[in-house]
């Protein structure tokens, strides 16, 4: 697989899904970027399928008005895995939450992300 997918892939489930707002272009993102039986995986538990997903980033960015995932850093690859750090925080201001996202790739489309959050 080449990195630049991946990389790609990474950067798409940051910014165009847990970072959109508008519901219509993140359910695009999502059909493009995950496969049908995605998995997904934080400290609150693992959320299944490309629906449970896209409920899962509503109600994260409906608990967290005026904040903006940013990238910290570029995504990194090694064959089907990639990795991204990620911030959390207003716009222009101190983050106030951090972690990363590891996302395992399947047939050119994520099939698993884990989110790890830092203290």
């Amino acid at each position: 697989m080449a990195d630049a997918v991946v990389e790609g892939l990474m950067r798409t489930n940051l910014l165009e899904v847990f970072g959109e707002r508008d519901a219509g272009r993140r359910r695009e993102a999502i059909e493009r970027t995950y496969t049908d039986d995605v998995v997904f995986v934080d400290p609150e538990g693992e959320t299944v399928g490309r629906a449970a997903l896209d409920a899962k980033v509503r109600g994260l960015l409906d608990g967290a008005p005026g904040l903006v995932f940013r990238p910290d850093g570029e995504p990194r690859v090694v064959r089907e895995l990639g990795y991204l750090a990620w911030t959390l925080g207003p716009d222009g201001g101190e983050p106030v939450a951090r972690g990363v996202d590891l996302g395992f790739v399947r047939d050119g489309r994520l099939e698993k992300v884990y989110t790890v959050l830092f203290d």
